[in-house]
């Protein structure tokens, strides 16, 4: 920034008038020049956005400053994860006060000397970036291999170490996706490849010792809408290698023992239909939404000769069927049980089954909470590790066992600058949208707020997102108390798009569904307004990636709703991008969006396009961020979009882009960086809110 002077006035960009038609539509755009990211004008224009950002933002750096002290004050900045027993080995990961990233470490035995894996510490020093993809222990806990991403692309380059010698081996692999998967033999690694695309579309096996280039393709997927995923079952028999899109799966398995063989067809792919696999006991579990929308389990023999033509085949048995409400999201297997996840009546469940198909619930105090499984390598486990957190209870780490029936606390997340949970509330409303579907909108606040001030309405946030099936999951943020304890409601619309409610919920709020999504954040912003809760000139909005094409799209329907709205990373630019099949994603994405050159996806999806939306009016005050570096949400969508807002607002309402060069989808990757960012969001609403 030292080399860019600051801004004390907004800056315009300069339009340059491209127009196409589609469908006997003209588009018109005067921003396109805005694509190149090499172009000197480019950086030159996000530059000045920066610096006219930082200096909007400037008269903020108190308010900025007792934020970052007040997350700070409510975060443990030295502390150590539950350590997991794996083999021999406990494996955990730590931080230290003053240092941005985790260090990796294990011991041998209860009580063995740590010996430190991976300090990421280490590794990020002189980097403007580092982000790591995925790692991977060796089956006979010997090698380490991680992926490492300096630029925030999530383009990956994996390193293998050796954890007896504690030195880094010379097979250095370039360019690759996220996912590590080892074979049996602890010489054999699987990862990813990515076409140009940024789609990973090719599986290869590297063999320790040898070069990378003479690695062997194992599998390729040529169909542009399906990438490849790579994993292991959890009993460690089968290596899968899974070919997706948003809504289709096959997988191809291989075992283990026989790194070299070729990978056999399981069950082929059909359109709009789903499985995951498993292993345990001499059976394969199917979980698949071929004959049931939210999802059943099956059991078949895995000495049945492959591919399987159908589900329900000979010799298949259905293990859990298909029950009303209720969608059946994961399976895990153990020994002697097999964990279940469910989402029922909106909040995500855990079950726990028997060899007889028998089960049991494991059952939490509270009506709106999070259960999840932790880390839990081992196939022979008697216990089960899980994670447990709500709107206003700090993660807690449990072991439970499924026998006795019994959870084990081992951790509870703490707030060092003291919380109590008692203070605040966690409930749920419904709103009506515009087409009478109930929409669940779950809400947080102080009990002396609601309590003191019953019916005088205060300041309110509003969050969003609603796309790919992906639910708001009630989670505890100690961030979040800097706006509780300032009179917040902090609300989150669980919006069609989402998974929420099931498979129905997603499907109708996508495609030409997806107006859908925008009409139930509009409604959920209604019922806080009549129930009281906040006015509209108290309301701020929050929404990320695909929760920024909801605030972009709601801002142009109805400018009047909110007085304050943070868009983070946000796809502003849908049309766009979903009509250029080139660009990273953008096929793997029609199952979502759905591809423009139909005339009825176009009709839609320009009806709702931010971008293609904005038009002389009011906006509310409004904070956006970008990545130059981001494959996901490219830089020319924050920019263009403001660009135009620029151009065509009527008020003199703070309008800010912040851009940062040398990060990606999920911005700065340093922890202390992230609580500034965060900072800086919060201080910006409540500045606005006054």
């Amino acid at each position: 920034m030292a080399d860019h002077p600051i801004n004390t006035s907004p800056p315009i960009a300069r339009q340059i008038l491209h127009t196409e038609t589609i469908h006997g539509r003209r588009l018109e755009d005067n921003y396109r020049w805005l694509l190149d990211p090499d172009n000197p004008a480019v950086l030159d224009y996000l530059h000045a956005e920066n610096a006219y950002a930082e200096t909007m933002l400037a008269p903020l750096q108190g308010l900025r400053k007792r934020l970052y002290d007040e997350f700070l004050s409510r975060v443990e900045e030295t502390d150590s994860s539950v350590p997991t027993r794996w083999g021999d080995y406990r494996y955990y990961q730590r931080q230290t006060k003053g240092d941005d990233y985790t260090v990796y470490c294990r011991r041998l035995g209860e009580d063995g000397a740590e010996q430190v894996l991976l300090d990421v510490n280490q590794l990020a020093q002189g980097q403007n970036h580092h982000d790591l993809g995925d790692l991977a222990i060796s089956p006979d806990h010997r090698y380490l291999a991680y992926q490492e991403d300096l630029r925030g692309d999530e383009s990956y380059r994996i390193v293998i170490k050796d954890l007896q010698l504690g030195e880094i081996l010379p097979d250095i692999i370039e360019n690759t996706h996220a996912g590590l998967s080892w074979a049996n033999d602890n010489q054999t690694l699987f990862y990813l490849i990515d076409d140009h695309a940024h789609r990973p579309h090719k599986v290869r096996a590297h063999r320790l010792g040898t070069p990378a280039k003479r690695d062997r393709t194992v599998l390729k997927e040529n169909k542009s809408a399906f990438y490849l995923q790579v994993g292991q079952t959890k009993d460690r028999q089968y290596q899968l290698f899974e070919s997706a899109s948003h809504l289709s799966s096959e997988i191809r398995l291989l075992k283990a023992d026989q790194p070299e063989g070729k990978p056999q067809l399981f069950l082929p792919r059909l359109a709009e239909r789903e499985y995951t696999l498993e292993h345990s006991q001499g059976h394969f579990l199917v979980l698949t939404n071929h004959l049931a929308e939210n999802f059943e389990v099956w059991r078949v023999p895995s000495h049945l000769p492959l591919p399987h033509a159908k589900v329900g085949d000979d010799g298949w048995q259905r293990f859990i069927a298909d029950e009303s409400g209720i969608k059946i999201e994961g399976i895990e297997p153990f020994r002697d049980y097999l964990v279940v996840y469910v989402r029922e009546e909106g909040v995500a469940k855990i079950r726990i089954y028997d060899a007889n198909g028998e089960y049991h619930r494991i059952e939490f105090p509270e009506t709106w909470y999070t259960a999840e499984g932790d880390d839990n390598p081992s196939y022979d486990s008697p216990n089960f590790r899980l994670s447990y957190t709500s709107w206003i209870t700090p993660e807690a780490i449990y072991d439970y066992d499924p026998h006795a029936r019994r959870l084990h606390l081992l951790k509870q997340e703490q707030v060092p600058a003291g919380y109590d949970s008692s203070a605040y509330v966690s409930d749920r409303i419904w709103a009506t949208s515009a087409d009478g579907e109930q929409i669940p909108v779950s809400l947080i606040y102080r009990r002396d707020r609601h309590d003191r001030y019953s019916g005088q309405p205060g300041p309110a946030l509003l969050y969003g997102y609603g796309a790919y099936g992906v639910s708001l999951e009630p989670e505890f943020s100690p961030l979040r108390l800097s706006l509780l304890d300032r009179g917040f409601v902090c609300a989150f619309a669980h919006v069609r798009g989402g998974g929420e409610q099931g498979e129905f919920w997603h499907h109708d709020g996508r495609l030409t569904h997806k107006p859908h999504s925008f009409a139930d954040f509009i409604a959920a912003a209604e019922a806080l307004f009549s129930l009281g809760y906040t006015t509209p000139d108290q309301l701020s909005l929050m929404g990320g990636s695909a929760g920024g094409l909801l605030i972009g799209t709601v801002l142009n329907q109805r400018p009047d709703i909110c007085r304050v709205a943070v868009a983070q990373v946000p796809f502003v630019d849908v049309l766009t991008a979903m009509l250029d099949p080139s660009l990273p994603l953008t096929v793997i994405e029609y199952d979502e969006w759905g591809d423009p050159r139909d005339p009825e996806i176009f009709r839609v999806m320009s009806g709702y396009c931010p971008l293609q939306n904005v038009v002389d009016q009011a906006y509310p005050h409004l904070l956006v961020s970008g990545g130059l570096h981001d494959p996901r949400v490219p830089h020319w969508q924050p920019a263009r979009w403001v660009a135009k807002l620029r151009a065509h607002k009527t008020d003199d309402h703070l309008l800010l882009l912040r851009t940062d060069m040398t990060s990606g989808h999920d911005g700065v990757s340093g922890r202390y960086e992230s609580l500034a960012e965060v900072a800086i969001e919060y201080a910006f609403i409540l500045h606005v809110l006054d």
